[in-house]
């Protein structure tokens, strides 16, 4: 087993933000499910950890928050704010940008971890798109929602962009963090513009579709307009 190398703070920093975001994505799903405290935190820390720990299992590393609850106590403090603050943000809208901000933290944070355990950088770029969308995806089935992966939305896309680019990055002499950075802003601007303007991924013969259908607005506000509590 290869030796762990320790975390830069950077990185250390960039996991917690998107420990939270990703936490606060998943309690605001349980909401729109009428979930009670445990449910919020469950699916919240669920969310939060689940692609990371997934990783982990793949590439036989240890499952870091078994050996430093820190992350998992930010997840459920996250989630249990959430609970109590939800109306407050509880729209559709609040939980679709939080995970995209977990995403284009977690692809950073995935590859570079990857790449520090001795795995080979198309693995990595792979393992950086595993833990972005992993937790997602778990919140996603957990709840009987259908997954964003397979709606065709610039989603596991972005993830693998923001992972790529920092691992080819990576092989610069530019500073980390500046490759952080970097790689989290073609992640994030990737699924932002994907947000704003309903960028798609298509069958074969609409390869790419912007814009809403009717049949999508009337789903998607049929969806935002769901009662959060009884």
């Amino acid at each position: 087993m290869p030796d762990i190398v320790p975390l830069s703070d950077s990185i250390t920093a960039i996991i917690y933000f998107g420990d939270v975001v990703f936490a606060v994505s998943g309690a605001l799903t349980a909401a729109r499910y009428r979930m009670d405290i445990i449910g919020f935190v469950l699916i919240g820390t669920i969310t939060g950890i689940g692609g990371g720990t997934t990783r982990d299992l793949l590439i036989d590393r240890p499952v870091w928050w078994t050996q430093n609850p820190s992350e998992l106590s930010l997840c459920v403090l996250a989630s249990l704010v959430t609970f109590f603050f939800y109306q407050r943000v509880a729209r559709y809208s609040s939980m679709i940008w939080a995970d995209a901000l977990g995403l284009s933290a977690f692809c950073v944070a995935g590859a570079h971890i990857a790449l520090n355990y001795g795995v080979a950088p198309e693995v990595a770029v792979f393992m950086g798109m595993l833990t972005a969308v992993g937790g997602g995806l778990l919140r996603d089935i957990i709840t009987n929602s259908r997954p964003m992966i397979t709606e065709g939305q610039l989603y596991a896309s972005a993830a693998l962009v923001g992972s790529f680019a920092y691992v080819l990055l990576s092989k610069t002499e530019s500073p980390d963090v500046l490759n952080q950075a970097l790689a989290f802003c073609a992640a994030f601007g990737m699924r932002a513009a994907a947000i704003v303007f309903n960028i798609r991924m298509g069958p074969p013969g609409n390869f790419i579709r912007i814009g809403k259908p009717v049949s999508d607005k009337s789903a998607e506000e049929a969806r935002q307009n769901q009662p959060t509590q009884e």
